[in-house]
């Protein structure tokens, strides 16, 4: 890991942008604390740019309550470099999405599969990176999307205790199965008039789920208007789990 800018921002969180490799990511961390901040992951479904002020925002939120919190570049999203197959099974998604036709699993397996397959490793190695930072400790949450990185990664990664997922893209039908073998507290978060979301299709993943305890937050608005309350909810369901 190696640091290539940082700075302190006005409410005295310090963000450090880093490279992986040559995978890029930005680390969030408390202006002090007394003891290693739990880590929280922060993830999304695309390129830093363009999400930036985004993931800054629920960041620094984050930390706000006593959290570090990083991120990483997608595969094939922002600078890092596109695949053929990719940008082809996103176009046939499209297609499908327009003609209003059901967008059948070989369309959805080859969009997220391979994504999920490349994406994971990459937030483990930057999970050892991460912790072996002074200042950030375990145990690690997951938070935000894409939902099948985020339930592969819960389930292969015994650091992470607790997972806030985002739902609101397409999971194939492995992914589902893996769900049911989850059993760490999880909480989802469903915006009920997402554009883009197959909203029964988020809600059987919830019912699959293994979890003893899981929580589904839904609220009413588009894939944006997630209402600013959540990011309090979100805090406490980290705070419970931990702490």
């Amino acid at each position: 890991m190696h640091f290539t800018s940082e700075r302190r921002l006005d409410d005295g969180v310090l963000e450090r942008e880093f490279t992986l490799g040559e995978i890029p990511g930005i680390l969030w961390t408390p202006a002090s604390t007394a003891a290693p901040a739990p880590l929280i992951l922060v993830g999304h479904p695309g390129g830093l740019p363009a999400l930036y002020p985004r993931l800054a925002a629920r960041a620094r939120e984050t930390v706000t309550a006593g959290f570090a919190a990083a991120t990483i570049e997608l595969p094939g999203a922002g600078a890092r470099p596109r695949s053929a197959a990719a940008d082809q099974a996103r176009a046939d998604l499209r297609r499908a999405l327009e003609s209003g036709r059901a967008v059948d699993d070989e369309i959805v397996d080859r969009l997220v599969l391979p994504l999920v397959e490349q994406a994971v490793p990459e937030w483990r190695t930057a999970l050892d990176a991460l912790l072996a930072l002074p200042g950030i400790g375990g145990p690690v949450g997951f938070s935000g999307g894409v939902i099948s990185i985020g339930v592969r990664l819960a389930l292969v990664e015994p650091r992470i205790a607790a997972a806030l997922l985002f739902a609101g893209s397409f999971v194939p039908r492995a992914i589902v199965e893996e769900a049911r073998q989850l059993t760490i507290p999880l909480q989802v978060l469903l915006q009920w008039d997402d554009e883009g979301n197959d909203r029964q299709q988020a809600l059987d993943l919830f019912d699959a789920f293994g979890s003893k305890e899981k929580t589904l937050h839904a609220n009413m608005g588009g894939h944006t208007g997630v209402p600013r309350f959540e990011g309090d909810a979100g805090n406490r369901f980290f705070a419970r789990h931990l702490r």
